[in-house]
């Protein structure tokens, strides 16, 4: 018993988020009858939050090298403003559109992080500038009118599903074996990872607490599956943010540009004598945030189908709270991307959830204001206990 509650104290900031998050959607899934998580509901969910999810993997990075971006959610207004011009304006191919609106959202990073990393300019106020002027050269670009309708390939990327190669009619069987074999992966590597911390004579977590573990995570990945394969099986968008998800948390664990990025929001300074070229990466940051700013405008552009003018509204708050509600620290130097796609997560069921129960938009916003509060409080108690 003492292990465990040792365990818990251990890693309270992110096991009291999926806490939350459990809690959250059980309130839900009662309040609404049963709605919340019926099939085509949960794949809503995850169409519906996919671009906010792109904008908090870069959003995380962004607020543990100690910064801020207020621009992101004027830049995919920018950046699918482009794309509609591409695309249905000039007739250019889909994937050289795409490209090129991510190049476009790469040059629009480098610009931000030149100011930031170079001149020394607060993020906050470059930032604050970018919204501003990427909001009006979008009213600019578009004058003032929405552009639409896209072609099926591009809509495809945010709500296109993968093709059931096994012909299953009602229960889409591809879904179920790939949640049969991302189950296996996840066995064999929780398995080797416990090896490992053994062999090295790391503390690890009893066995009775490790199978338990491991059984309700393949329960839940099993349980998500086949819910997915009752309806359309799995959205195009869902292997999109899963290789960000994957690619984002090896580098942030596994690579010397994690390590960099966490050292920089540690303590600057420090990081900058032990040779790391501080300025190098927040400039790297801002252009990774850029690009993941564009590629949230693509998706949102092809879920609307139409490029307009009032798109990315609030986009980066809703990314910001994301963070901060999944654990990272409003001075930096800690968070992670799984983190904070459970802050979104939790985010975005409450969104649906205060929907489907008819909750007006007024109570929506000061509900969601008194969650981000909240979170950030407890990360202030948690670091004031520790120190």
């Amino acid at each position: 018993m003492q292990t465990l509650v040792s365990m818990a104290k251990k890693n309270l900031r992110s096991s009291s988020m999926i806490i939350a998050l459990v809690f959250i959607m059980l309130l839900f899934q009662i309040l609404t009858e049963g709605i919340l998580l019926k099939p085509l509901n949960v794949t809503n969910l995850i169409l519906q939050n996919s671009y906010i999810l792109v904008l908090a993997i870069g959003m995380v990075l962004v607020i543990i090298t100690g910064h801020i971006d207020l621009s992101v959610g004027s830049i995919a207004a920018f950046v699918g403003a482009i794309a509609g011009i591409l695309i249905v304006t000039y007739h250019v191919s889909t994937p050289l559109a795409i490209i090129i609106s991510l190049l476009i959202g790469a040059i629009i990073g480098a610009w931000q992080g030149f100011w930031i990393a170079y001149v020394k300019i607060p993020a906050f106020i470059v930032t604050l500038a970018g919204m501003l002027l990427f909001r009006g050269l979008t009213m600019v670009v578009l004058q003032g009118q929405s552009i639409a309708p896209f072609p099926k390939s591009f809509q495809g990327m945010s709500s296109g599903f993968i093709p059931d190669l096994f012909g299953g009619g009602e229960i889409h069987l591809l879904t179920i074996v790939i949640g049969v074999v991302l189950s296996v992966i996840l066995i064999f590597t929780e398995l080797k990872n416990r090896r490992t911390q053994l062999k090295y004579q790391f503390d690890v977590s009893p066995t009775s607490v490790f199978v338990a573990k491991l059984a309700v995570l393949v329960a839940i990945l099993l349980v998500f599956s086949y819910v997915l394969s009752t309806y359309n099986g799995i959205p195009n968008i869902l292997i999109i943010l899963a290789l960000l998800i994957l690619i984002y948390t090896f580098v942030m664990r596994k690579t010397i540009v994690g390590r960099h990025i966490y050292a920089i929001g540690g303590n600057e300074k420090a990081a900058q004598l032990s040779g790391v070229k501080t300025k190098k990466v927040t400039f790297w940051v801002f252009v990774n945030m850029g690009v993941l700013s564009a590629l949230s405008g693509l998706i949102f552009a092809a879920r609307l189908n139409a490029a307009t003018p009032k798109a990315g509204n609030l986009f980066e708050l809703d990314a910001i709270a994301a963070c901060f509600i999944g654990g990272a620290s409003a001075y930096g130097g800690i968070g992670t991307v799984p983190g904070a796609i459970i802050g979104g997560l939790v985010m975005g069921v409450m969104n649906n959830g205060m929907s489907l129960i008819g909750l007006g938009i007024d109570w929506q916003q000061a509900i969601k204001g008194l969650v981000l509060l909240a979170a950030v409080a407890f990360d202030i108690y948690n670091k004031n206990k520790a120190s």
